[in-house]
């Protein structure tokens, strides 16, 4: 028999197609729910054979030929269906006919080969004697990739499945086609609805048709049988015959007999060499629930005795089934060996669910509480957040028969939670404090890991000088413990502290930190140390030094199983990239970092941000806040200090485009407020110079003025380039906005100055995007001066030589020798450039408008409309662009100097000439126009 893992569909059609062609005979073979019925369909729709008479013959259906009917020569296909299933009589009968198929004609033959009464021999026992013209082939159905399961996902689905569930969906399914469809049809149809998650995936449980037909099979084994599938189910993965005999309990002759026998008829399977279980591993739920409880409970006893034995040990497992059998004390001993041993690993996610179910089960002993708790508690703070664990640690500390050092280790991880993975900072520091007061006496080096927790200066609602006043107590408390982990903790806040002020000493902090030869605890504490120096530099715009740090911090990290860390660093990386210019897929890279952090909207915090700020400079303005707030779970007030002062500055930005001039000074005296108050002013830079055009425009000089002193003040003689270079920014839009107020053409141009010493420094860090917004400022000022000098004579900025006015014209360009007006035309178009490649639609779209504003009208040009072949003129592409973008009309005639009326009418053009239906639509459509 010649075997084909190629098309099966090819040799059938050439012989069919000739009608003196050689017969060919194609055996098709697949477990239960293979396809094969659906290939069969597809058979008889092969294309060239329109004319070939089709038999089909479903097998244990008495739906066959009589015994005449394969002498007849016409050429047909026939098409016979679960040959497995066929008695003696309809064997016999299809032997015939398949061994007297004539010239032209074909067969398809389908069969479950685990099914077959002779194994390998479809049509029984003795083999066929095939004819030797006669073309014999075997094709084989494989189970679905992954590839083929998320497709299949996708289309009952959507697109909200994640990787995670696509694999367990591929796992659990063994990629059987009809039972991966039954699957998803039973997801489909849950309440509440499917959000994508593998738990969901495993919680589904086995498909109607899949647990009938594991049930029917192990039901057709004898009673002293069936153990030995009940086994299986209760190991619920592949193993080898001498463990499943010993949980079956049938003793060695009895158990060797049953799994053969749970071969024959296809219960079992041997899914490797040597280890059996079931062909599809979600059928093992459904076998399991049909056991009688008594029988379940002692199988479970017997396989965690089993599994006990394996080395490594699965502690895990046997933990699970030690409970599952009812046996508390071998349970709980289990559970500790398995946290244990997943937290020494770095699998603390793993420790932390098994943990919180195991803490969480009613009637456990306090003793075995307070052993359980504190490895709970170290897990969850190292590893990823979880709602639960947060709750069970709330509900312990509240015990009084806990010892009181337990008490405290509970209450710091608990506090450390609430702060760095829940973003309940109020209530995170009240808990630290007690901590640190319970734990100064009896465990130092704990009240030092709270006390050091208490310097981080991140969270909203203290101020500076309480961090630094409890520095020295931390590292009094590190001292006396003798702990070098706790004195690296102490060290890498002392580290995000001073480095947040822009202090130079934070430089000399980090080259003391250890190094991954170290003691693991030490190397976690030294990777969250030089992840916070990265975090805090990127604020700062050192951004050349940031991508050592990060790398240094995400191997340590890795190396020593600090997952919480490990992700920080990625939020990170998102905020370096926003601010170097590597926007190119920035905002799918943070669309799939929130993904992945989906229950840690803290942890996302970063992405969030980025993803918000890149919407406000494409023109997104529909989903700008929903982004800022984190889909509105989040105020910008509760975000950490400095990602709150930039969200906020985000959205005074907004406001302000949108001509909500009251609302935005308001936004930004709220946010000053909140930075003010903390007095770590670098994390000003992002908010200042918006908060400050806000008050300015706003009609509040004074304020606007107080800030920029006070940021001036509060930055001393830190270093922190990002922050000079805002505080220039800062002090151009305070000359600009004063310019009209009396100071005139003398005041623009020192405005424009002072936005060129900010571009430059921005041009250095470099931050491309606020480079380009500095130096479009400044040839914007240089522009509104040229037209100043102008005014009072009818002429500007393209007037002719000064003498002729009897105003004095604005100096040349220090730097290009061009008449300045010429110099920022340059600058403006450059930056138009700039915008372009970065993607800032809106910023673009801006500079553009302004740009039009100051070019003379090209001569020469034929009067009325010009003539664009029926495409969108370059305005109508702009408009359209903006609309797209979920700018309403007014808001793109504020950025396009236009008038809402003359935006209507492009919009009008550019739909009628697209036949766009909606300005969505129009997305698509002015894509494809010319």
């Amino acid at each position: 028999m010649i075997e084909t893992r190629g098309s099966a569909l090819r040799p059938l059609a050439l012989a069919l197609a000739d009608g003196s062609a050689e017969p060919v005979l194609l055996f098709v073979e697949g477990v239960a729910g293979a396809g094969k019925s659906h290939l069969l369909r597809e058979m008889a729709d092969l294309p060239g054979t329109a004319d070939t008479v089709r038999v089909r013959w479903r097998c244990g259906a008495d739906e066959g030929p009589p015994d005449g009917d394969g002498n007849r020569r016409t050429p047909r296909l026939w098409l016979v269906d679960d040959a497995h299933r066929a008695d003696e009589d309809e064997l016999r009968r299809l032997r015939r006919v398949l061994e007297g198929l004539g010239p032209g004609s074909a067969a398809v033959v389908t069969y479950r080969p685990e099914e077959l009464s002779v194994p390998g021999l479809p049509l029984g026992s003795p083999p066929v004697a095939y004819p030797s013209r006669l073309t014999v082939l075997r094709h084989r159905l494989e189970p679905w990739d992954e590839e083929r399961v998320r497709r299949a996902a996708a289309e009952v689905l959507g697109e909200n499945c994640t990787d995670g569930a696509v694999r367990r969906l591929r796992e659990l399914t063994g990629g059987v086609p009809r039972v991966v469809v039954d699957l998803l049809a039973v997801l489909g149809e849950q309440r509440p609805a499917f959000t994508g998650t593998a738990a969901e995936v495993e919680a589904a449980g086995a498909p109607v048709r899949l647990a009938e037909l594991v049930l029917s099979r192990t039901h057709a084994l004898s009673p002293e049988h069936r153990p030995v599938v009940w086994a299986a189910a209760v190991l619920d993965g592949p193993v080898g015959r001498d463990e499943l005999i010993a949980v079956s309990g049938l003793g060695a002759a009895t158990g060797n007999s049953a799994l053969l026998r749970a071969l024959e008829v296809a219960a079992l399977a041997e899914t490797a060499e040597g280890r059996y279980g079931f062909a599809v591993p979600l059928a093992a739920p459904a076998v399991r629930a049909s056991v009688p409880g008594p029988v379940r409970q002692d199988l479970h006893g017997r396989a965690a005795v089993v599994l006990g034995r394996r080395q490594p040990v699965a502690w895990d497992a046997v933990a699970e089934h030690h409970r599952a059998a009812g046996e508390t004390r071998g349970w709980i001993r289990a559970v500790e060996k398995a946290a244990g041993s997943a937290a020494a690993s770095g699998r603390h996610q793993q420790a932390v669910t098994l943990l919180e179910r195991t803490l969480a089960a009613p009637g456990l002993p306090p003793q075995v509480r307070a052993r359980l708790a504190p490895l709970l508690a170290r897990s969850a703070v190292t590893g990823l957040r979880s709602d639960q664990t947060v709750e069970v640690l709330a509900q312990i500390v509240r015990d009084a028969d806990l010892p009181p050092a337990v008490r405290g280790e509970l209450r710091l991880d608990l506090g450390l939670m609430l702060c760095n993975q829940m973003g309940r900072f109020p209530e995170g520091w009240r808990v630290l404090e007690t901590a640190a007061a319970e734990l100064r006496e009896v465990r130092p080096g704990l009240a030092a890991r709270a006390m050091a927790a208490l310097v981080t200066p991140y969270w909203p609602g203290n101020s500076l000088d309480e961090h630094r006043r409890w520095l020295p107590e931390a590292m009094a408390a590190a001292d006396a413990s003798g702990d070098d982990a706790m004195r690296t903790a102490v060290l890498a806040n002392r580290i995000g502290l001073t480095m947040s002020c822009g202090d130079p000493e934070a430089w000399e902090l980090v080259k003391e930190l250890p190094g991954e030869d170290a003691d693991p605890a030490c190397v976690r504490q030294a990777a969250r140390g030089l992840c916070n120096a990265a975090d805090s530099a990127v604020w700062l715009g050192f951004h050349t030094r940031v991508e050592d740090l990060l790398a240094e911090g995400r191997d340590l990290s890795a190396r020593s199983g600090a997952p919480y860390t490990e992700q920080g660093v990625l939020g990170t990386r998102l905020l370096q990239e926003w601010w170097t210019g590597r926007w190119s897929g920035l905002a799918e890279r943070c669309e799939d970092f929130i993904a992945v952090t989906a229950d840690m909207q803290y942890l996302a915090s970063d992405a969030y941000l980025v993803r918000g700020l890149l919407a406000l400079a494409r023109g997104d303005w529909g989903e700008v806040m929903t982004w800022l707030t984190q889909r509105g779970t989040f105020g910008t007030e509760k975000l950490p200090v400095p990602l709150g002062a930039t969200a906020a500055g985000a959205a005074v930005r907004l406001a302000m485009a949108r001509q909500e001039t009251q609302a935005a000074a308001d936004q930004a005296r709220d946010a000053w407020a909140v930075v003010a108050g903390k007095g770590v002013w670098p994390w000003a830079a992002e908010l200042a110079p918006w908060a400050v055009e806000a008050l300015a425009r706003g009609g509040d000089g004074a304020a606007a003025r107080t800030m920029v002193r006070d940021f001036s003040q509060g930055l001393g003689r830190g270093d922190a380039p990002a922050a000079r270079a805002a505080l220039l920014w800062s002090r151009a839009v305070l000359a600009e906005t004063e310019a009209p107020g009396g100071k005139g053409r003398d005041g623009l141009l020192r405005a424009a100055e002072l936005y060129r010493e900010a571009a430059a420094v921005y041009a250095g860090l470099p931050r491309p995007y606020h480079r380009a917004l500095t130096a479009e400022a400044a040839a914007r000022c240089v522009l509104a001066a040229g037209v100043e000098a102008g005014a009072e004579t009818g002429t500007g900025a393209d007037a002719g030589p000064a003498a002729e006015t009897g105003e004095a014209a604005p100096p040349p360009d220090p730097v290009s020798g061009r008449p300045a007006a010429s110099s920022a035309i340059a600058e403006l178009e450059a930056c138009v450039g700039h915008f372009a490649e970065l993607g800032a639609v809106w910023d673009a779209a801006r500079a553009r408008a302004l740009l039009r504003t100051c070019l003379p009208v090209k001569r020469g040009r034929p009067p009325g409309r010009p003539s664009h072949a029926g495409g969108l003129s370059p305005r109508e592409a702009e408009v359209a662009q903006l609309a797209v973008s979920g700018l309403t009309n007014r808001e793109i005639a504020a950025t396009l100097h236009l008038s809402p009326r003359t935006v209507e009418q492009h919009i009008a053009r550019a739909m009628r000439k697209t036949g766009a239906l909606s300005r969505r639509d129009l997305a698509h459509r002015s894509a494809r126009t010319p």
